[in-house]
């Protein structure tokens, strides 16, 4: 059986390619909203990050999401983005064991 292609996605924090799967990406509508995006399949300008909470932080410090999604991103987002994927990462852990 043939193996199947994994899609890659570069970290905006970290600058590491890794799988999708191991990634949110987080997207920037044509109104400007900035919302997490779990399907993958919003429109707009999108930017992926690693399911790290590390690098979550990292990335609102040093304010990437900014840089990569052209527009200013709000504080408040980064905490909703933090706890999703605490949460992310814990099913992740549980599901692999």
């Amino acid at each position: 059986m043939r193996q199947r292609k994994i899609p890659m996605r570069k970290c905006v924090a970290s600058n590491e390619m890794k799988p999708k799967k191991e990634m949110v990406r987080v997207v920037r509508d044509k109104e400007g909203t900035v919302s997490i995006d779990p399907t993958g399949k919003k429109n707009g300008r999108g930017a992926y990050i690693s399911l790290d909470p590390e690098l979550v932080k990292k990335a609102q410090q040093k304010q990437v999401l900014n840089q990569a999604l052209n527009t200013k991103v709000d504080e408040a987002f980064y905490e909703e983005l933090q706890e999703y994927v605490e949460y992310q990462k814990a099913r992740m852990e549980l599901k692999n064991g």
